[in-house]
């Protein structure tokens, strides 16, 4: 009897729509058509493999997982992720946050002060006998899987995230909800804008890209949009958005903005300590742009953060339709013992790119193209 092969499946990053999908169809395309394929969910991504403890069962049964169809059997009905999730990059370790029980020869101490214990990792994956790994994340969470390639594991990645800016990819997976959630909160904010005739500012996430915004601006028939790659002259926002108000005959103007944005002159607003992969937290964009646009016109502002409403809930139907093909696409590669691969969406065809395309570039709004700046 052939041994089954043993694939390991994870999730990094932020959680979004369409995950549970993926991770259900890997299962269901494993099972229904024999292919000797065993799955085995990784729990919190990358942190996974960090904190597995080949000496302590404990951690084993609380971050494995063995898939079947009857424990993914209802997973794709709601969002998130149930293997949930965590933003661990192990080749760029904070010495307090590896495990005591992490040996010395598989540290390797970095310039600044970091420490790669990828020689950790792939140490585990061999206790596992996983013989490949499918993980699905952003650009952060696949720059590891491509790592892992490199190290001569064999890697199928799938892109997911709300802002929609894996290079390589013309969609990932969350996208699509995210931008129907904006669409609907920001129709929905209307009423108590028109309601006390002032001007609504609405704040997506949106790191470095606006293409959330951008799409769901357009999409909700918001007077002004503004996206993380153009900064924004208050004076003329200001007039702009007066000029709107004033031209509706319920008195109020809608305004929506990525939380990467900025004003001319000044730095993204973000705090916090800066996570595994060297981003601090983002937020209140929106506030700080209100309270400059009601200094500067008189009218009050309405300021809303949808923040985490954009990826909660279950996946709308594109969604759910990338995330099933994405998924038997990359089971088809690791059938055909592929590796290194990125599924991807490139002009409307289904297809792969090399796994470390995502670092080769930055996916952002063709400004140009697509964006009239203010």
């Amino acid at each position: 009897m052939t041994e089954k092969r043993r694939v390991g499946i994870l999730t990094g990053g932020g959680d979004v729509p369409g995950l549970n999908v993926a991770i259900k169809a890997v299962v269901k395309r494993a099972q229904e058509h024999e292919h000797d394929v065993e799955i085995i969910g990784l729990r919190r991504g990358w942190g996974s493999v960090v904190n597995i403890n080949p000496d302590d069962p404990a951690t084993i049964a609380e971050l494995i997982e063995p898939l079947d169809e009857g424990r993914v059997r209802t997973i794709d009905r709601t969002g998130g992720t149930f293997l949930h999730t965590s933003r661990t990059n192990p080749s760029n370790m904070k010495p307090e946050d590896i495990p005591d029980f992490v040996a010395a020869e598989d540290r390797v101490e970095k310039e600044d002060g970091r420490i790669d214990i990828t020689r950790y990792v792939l140490k585990v994956l061999d206790f596992l006998n996983l013989d490949a790994l499918i993980p699905i994340g952003g650009d952060d969470t696949l720059s590891y899987a491509a790592r892992m390639h490199e190290e001569g594991f064999q890697v199928v990645a799938i892109p997911k995230t709300m802002d929609n800016d894996v290079f390589g990819t013309d969609y990932c997976i969350g996208f699509s909800t995210a931008v129907t959630r904006s669409v609907e909160n920001i129709t929905a904010v209307r009423t108590v804008c028109g309601s006390h005739e002032r001007v609504g500012v609405v704040e997506l996430f949106g790191r470095n890209s606006g293409q959330t915004s951008l799409i769901s601006g357009y999409l909700a028939d918001a007077d002004r949009t503004l996206i993380s790659e153009v900064p924004v002259n208050m004076d003329r926002l200001a007039d702009l958005v007066m000029a709107d108000r004033n031209a509706n005959p319920s008195h109020y103007a809608v305004v929506v903005l990525s939380e990467g944005a900025t004003i001319e002159g000044g730095d993204i607003i973000e705090g916090g300590q800066a996570d595994a992969y060297g981003h601090l937290k983002l937020g209140g964009v929106g506030q700080h742009m209100g309270d400059i646009l009601t200094q500067k016109t008189g009218v009050a502002t309405i300021n809303q953060e949808l923040a985490y409403l954009m990826r909660a809930g279950p996946p709308d139907s594109l969604d759910r339709m990338v995330a099933t093909i994405f998924a038997n696409l990359a089971m088809q590669h690791l059938e055909n013992n592929q590796s290194g691969v990125m599924m991807a969406l490139r002009d409307g065809n289904y297809t792969t790119v090399p796994a470390n395309t995502c670092i080769q570039g930055e996916k952002r709004v063709d400004v140009n193209e697509l964006y009239d700046p203010l």
